[in-house]
């Protein structure tokens, strides 16, 4: 299932976020600790203490829009001992995130023929 249209960028933010927070106060973070324009139509992706949630802001042209995401029984795999404040994510290593799985540090697969 692909959940959004054409995706430009994917930035995770590495910080835990007050999930209080809504779609003005993580757009301040966005442009005020990342230092990225908000209005790109990038994902920016944003993580809770428990690491049970995610919440991802972007601009789809006409305003912000809000996904969230809440897991059940695990933790998603969130990088807390690396420098970086962001990572920027491909579309399947966002894909592997929101199924649990570790995407910090892995590529993506990719194959050639070798003829």
């Amino acid at each position: 299932m692909k959940v959004f249209g054409e995706v430009p960028e994917v930035f995770l933010h590495r910080d835990v976020v007050d999930f209080r927070k809504s779609i003005n106060g993580l757009v301040g973070i966005v442009e005020e600790e990342l230092e990225h324009d908000a209005y790109t139509g990038a994902l920016f992706v944003f993580c809770n203490k428990a690491r049970d949630k995610l919440k991802i802001l972007y601009w789809d042209k006409t305003g912000f829009a809000l996904w969230y995401k809440r897991l059940e029984k695990q933790k998603f795999k969130w990088p807390s001992k690396v420098s970086n404040q962001v990572f920027e994510l491909t579309e399947q290593q966002l894909a592997w995130l929101l199924s649990g799985y570790d995407v910090v540090g892995h590529d993506p697969l990719h194959y050639e023929s070798v003829i």
